[in-house]
């Protein structure tokens, strides 16, 4: 895989801002309000000083989340963009997944949305001068069942959904599936501003694979799934020949990457056949040389399968690391698993992309979840420095930020909301009046995001982190009685020229502990077990410990072991180096 970063040293740090919600600036939204009374965040708020912070704060990558066009509740008939039918529409801004034109921007995102392609032109090239890559969304697997594309039409020849035969269920000429003879029957279906019930008939599939004509509301059910040439009822493929919906999915990659993009991050990856990532990607990367793709797959049986055949650079660490992470942060996690993680990843663990947040999980600092956003750094410290792979932060996760209230359709769950026109408190304060300074953050907060600057900055410039072999120090300290394998975890990363142990502590108190390094861990640092040795902090200069290299490996259940205070949810992080 060739490293899609300039530089070979440098690990992705992806840095995802919803954009709707990053520069809004109504301190007291309504609930349930709309884009007047709420407002709402456009590309222009991406200033260059803004994005100058993010990158100081360690970050390669912008992943602007919710560019597309998508259903609404916002009328824009004045430049051809009516609202969809309020029964389909989440929210009254609308989930950014559920898209009405693939080859459009969501006109919300610009201050002139007649100007809205200049507004994002300017954007990412704004986001290069200050160094960063432009990640946007691809969403294959389904569209808003309202779903038109005028570009299509008049470029492609054809839209989805307007040749199809919706006699029947499956075709494999079809972009969508149907439910032949029966009427879309939805949960809540609420009359319009024109007192119009939302009609659908035949009914299509739901995004989900609901393949049913009465989709839940806990359903996609303002989407639609669209076909690949999938028989669902007797698991058949017909992939040739190339099936219409390739076709046009094809074209809409080769649309964006004209748009001076770096990478594609891919929804849903797992709900579209492999086949069809190994046809598509290859051509993309051979029109747009650099460009990347980073997918959204949660069954770790498929990894390898998207990862080969499918020809995807980076995946989603969800189920496995992101999960156990979570866990530890809520206090009900096991050390002990991390390492079940990295073996079970071995051979393409660099590949998979580690997070504590994103835009459909709950914030770490969530009352649901870790409640204190300190607790989250010792998680952080795992997911940026245990692998050479790449880390994604969630805008406003570096100040704590809580997404505590109900915005509305999305309800008081710990996250911030996809579906609404809504605030970001921690994103205002640092916003400032478009000044992106500090002035309104409490100190808490700046210590907060200093402490996540430093563990990305490592990660990102380190060469044991980006280069560097990994030793797992969990099996050495399991009869250790100086340190709880199941509420702390150690590692080493190094190469010939740095040598670095990072110990994590899920523990609610501050402890004093003693880790034991074996004989073959300072075999493979190349480190002399009877000379000396010395740890320096690589975050307190004042912190030093000279030390015995043999006397750190004889487990006598007594005083063997380095001796390190380790903070309630803590971290510290090491150079070693052989003294004399």
């Amino acid at each position: 895989m060739k490293n899609p970063l300039p530089g070979q040293q440098r690990k992705m740090i992806v840095y995802q801002i919803f954009v709707r919600l990053f520069g809004q600036s109504v301190s007291k939204p309504q609930e349930n309000g709309g884009k007047k009374e709420n407002g709402c965040g456009t590309f222009e708020d991406l200033s260059l000083k803004a994005l100058e912070s993010i990158k100081e704060l360690g970050c390669t990558h912008i992943w602007l989340t919710g560019v597309l066009r998508h259903a609404t509740q916002t009328d824009y008939s004045n430049i051809g963009m009516p609202p969809q039918h309020p029964s389909v529409v989440k929210g009254k801004a609308g989930s950014p997944y559920a898209i009405t034109d693939f080859f459009e921007l969501d006109p919300d995102l610009a201050q002139n949305p007649e100007k809205r392609w200049a507004a994002f032109s300017t954007c990412v090239e704004r986001i290069h001068k200050a160094g960063l890559k432009v990640i946007v969304d691809f969403v294959p697997n389904h569209t808003a069942r309202q779903y038109h594309s005028t570009f299509a039409v008049k470029n492609l020849g054809f839209d989805l959904g307007q040749n199809d035969n919706t006699e029947l269920a499956f075709s494999p000429a079809n972009n969508y599936y149907y439910l032949p003879n029966q009427p879309l029957q939805l949960e809540v279906n609420e009359a319009d501003g024109n007192g119009k019930l939302y009609e659908e008939f035949p009914a299509k599939a739901t995004g989900n694979d609901a393949f049913t004509a009465n989709p839940s509301h806990f359903d996609w059910f303002e989407t639609v799934k669209l076909n690949y040439g999938v028989d669902y009822q007797t698991g058949q493929h017909f992939f040739d020949p190339i099936p219409p919906t390739w076709q046009y999915m094809l074209e809409v990659l080769r649309f964006w990457a004209g748009k001076k993009i770096d990478g594609f991050r891919c929804d849903m990856v797992e709900m579209v056949p492999v086949a069809f990532w190994a046809w598509a990607v290859p051509q993309i990367k051979s029109e747009f040389p650099g460009i990347f793709f980073l997918g959204e797959v949660y069954n770790p049986v498929l990894y390898q399968a998207f990862l080969y055949e499918g020809q995807f650079d980076f995946l989603y660490d969800k189920v496995e690391m992101y999960d156990e992470l979570q866990a530890l942060v809520e206090g009900k996690g096991d050390a002990n698993r991390l390492p079940q993680v990295w073996q079970k990843q071995e051979g393409f663990g660099e590949r998979m992309l580690r997070f504590l947040e994103n835009h459909d999980e709950q914030r770490i600092a969530s009352e649901q979840v870790g409640k204190d956003p300190r607790r989250a750094l010792s998680a952080m410290t795992v997911a940026a420095l245990s692998g050479k792979g790449p880390v994604m932060l969630y805008f406003g996760q570096e100040f704590g930020e809580k997404a505590e209230g109900s915005s509305g359709f999305s309800g008081d769950d710990g996250k911030t909301t996809i579906f609404d026109y809504w605030k970001v408190p921690t994103i205002q304060a640092w916003q400032n009046g478009g000044k992106w300074n500090e002035e309104q953050l409490s100190s808490d907060q700046v210590e907060l995001r200093d402490e996540y600057a430093k563990i990305l900055n490592l990660a990102q410039k380190s060469e044991a982190i980006c280069e560097g072999e990994f030793f797992d120090l969990q099996y050495a300290n399991q009869q250790n009685p100086h340190f709880s394998t199941s509420q702390q975890y150690a590692f080493l990363r190094f190469t010939k020229n740095e040598r670095l142990l990072v110990i994590s502590s899920f523990s609610p108190e501050d402890q004093w502990i003693r880790l034991i390094i074996p004989g073959e861990a300072w075999q493979a640092l190349g480190i002399k077990t009877e000379k000396a040795a010395s740890l320096q902090s690589k975050l307190e200069a004042a912190t030093s410990i000279s030390f015995f290299p043999s006397a750190t490996f004889e487990s006598d259940g007594g005083s063997a072991g380095l001796l390190v205070h380790l903070n309630a949810f803590g971290y510290s992080i090491f150079s070693i180096q052989q003294n004399g």
